[in-house]
């Protein structure tokens, strides 16, 4: 009988990237920090909020002997699921190894990181969220970047023009401009959708022509009407939430932000009921998965289809608001910097489920929000690897992390009726 042949799984790819980063830590870690460095971390607002001051050397050093054991303990693989579950601990020691690092002989906010990841994942979580909404019918939608982009031209421009006739409605002005961007966002979306269900266009093409579209068209709205500086820099207010907002160390943080913030949680419930709780949401599953089936009983895939890729616009364009309405007061060209792509990223890292497409959408933010707390801390880093930090984590997750992700049956494939 031949010896069974040996078969590399991901879970021995990660053991053995986890054994090489635990030896790393440990040799760098006392060539590269003396041992009276102390790293602090704080985890409240204000001077007198509660830290922790963690030896620099030694923290790491540890996190490095965890990531050791944990990988060689994986290898072995003679307990799967404490392997597992190690190696699940060691990644999420990455984190806080990394700030550690980073604030060495120095102090950073731990719950300002926290802040500002939530914050920089909105437009990513809103996204993906979109994105879900269309591709759970079957619908590519490659667009997303596009959409998001005209929302944030189009709800500004509202601005622009609306602001001066209407001087003393300011919080007026900008849900009317909200709304712009939202409309423009599903415009843009059914666009895509008659492209692709009507004349069966191929939806990665049709949606790359909408990104092409949305680019020129914004650059064009700008140069010839947002370019005079008559509009303010005005942004959505923040809103904080009675009683919430006083929990301590998180009630800041969740409780007291703007608008489209809260939305994002919003969505995510709202979607996550919809698409497994609902009547509607187990026909936009169908249609996804089996639409001749789904037309087989009934259901009208065409209707849901177009409905589904507009809704799906209307989130995107909301997502759009956020860059020019909610965070910086005005338009930019490409002012969403891919976050449309990372959007689809983090769907697909979410497995097409509303709340693993926040974890996604989370680890990217993150990823943003760090390389501008790297700048904070002056650490040794170029700024151009830190501008490529959140897509070289796009690339690392979907390269490794993800596994295997399965999308509907039925995505990309135009539905003729019979």
């Amino acid at each position: 009988m031949s010896p069974r042949p040996l078969r590399l799984t991901r879970l021995h790819v990660f053991a053995a990237l986890f054994v090489l980063l635990g030896l790393a830590l440990l040799w760098w870690a006392p060539g590269a920090f003396e041992a009276d460095t102390i790293s602090r971390l704080n985890f409240g607002l204000g001077r007198d909020a509660p830290g922790w001051g963690a030896p620099t050397r030694l923290t790491l050093q540890v996190i490095g002997g965890l990531y050791l054991a944990s990988g060689l303990l994986a290898l072995v693989n003679r307990w799967p699921r404490v392997s597992l579950a190690a190696l699940v601990l060691s990644g999420l020691l990455i984190f806080p190894a990394v700030l550690i690092g980073a604030a060495a002989g120095k102090q950073t906010n731990v719950l300002t990181m926290l802040a500002e990841s939530l914050r920089l994942a909105t437009p990513i979580v809103i996204g993906a969220t979109a994105g879900i909404w269309a591709e759970r019918t079957g619908i590519i939608n490659i667009a997303i970047e596009g959409m998001m982009l005209a929302g944030a031209c189009f709800g500004f421009t509202s601005l622009f023009f609306l602001e001066p006739i209407m001087p003393g409605a300011t919080n007026l002005v900008l849900l009317i401009s909200v709304l712009v961007a939202v409309v423009f966002g599903g415009l843009m979306a059914l666009l895509h959708a008659w492209l692709s269900i009507r004349f069966n266009v191929n939806q990665v093409v049709s949606g790359t022509v909408i990104n092409i579209l949305a680019i020129g068209l914004t650059s064009f709205v700008r140069r010839e009407w947002l370019l005079s500086t008559r509009a303010g820099r005005i942004t959505l207010p923040n809103i904080a939430i009675p009683g919430l907002v006083d929990i301590p160390v998180i009630g800041d943080v969740l409780f007291n932000n703007k608008p489209i913030f809260y939305m994002m949680f919003v969505l995510l419930i709202l979607t996550h009921v919809i698409l497994f709780y609902t009547p509607f949401g187990l026909r936009m599953r169908a249609v996804g998965e089996h639409p001749e089936a789904a037309d087989t009983v009934g259901v009208n895939v065409f209707f849901m289809r177009y409905l589904n890729t507009t809704i799906s616009g209307m989130i995107a364009g909301l997502g759009g608001a956020w860059f020019s309405l909610e965070t910086v007061g005005g338009f930019d060209d490409v002012m969403t910097g891919g976050r449309g792509f990372i959007a689809l990223a983090a769907m697909i890292f979410g497995k097409w489920t509303p709340f693993g497409a926040f974890g996604g959408g989370l680890l990217f933010g993150f990823a943003d929000a760090l390389g501008t707390r790297f700048q904070i801390l002056n650490v040794p880093v170029p700024p151009q690897w830190l501008q490529m930090l959140p897509f070289l984590t796009t690339m690392v997750v979907l390269a490794g992390l993800v596994g295997r992700a399965t999308a509907p049956a039925a995505e990309g494939i135009p539905y003729e009726k019979q």
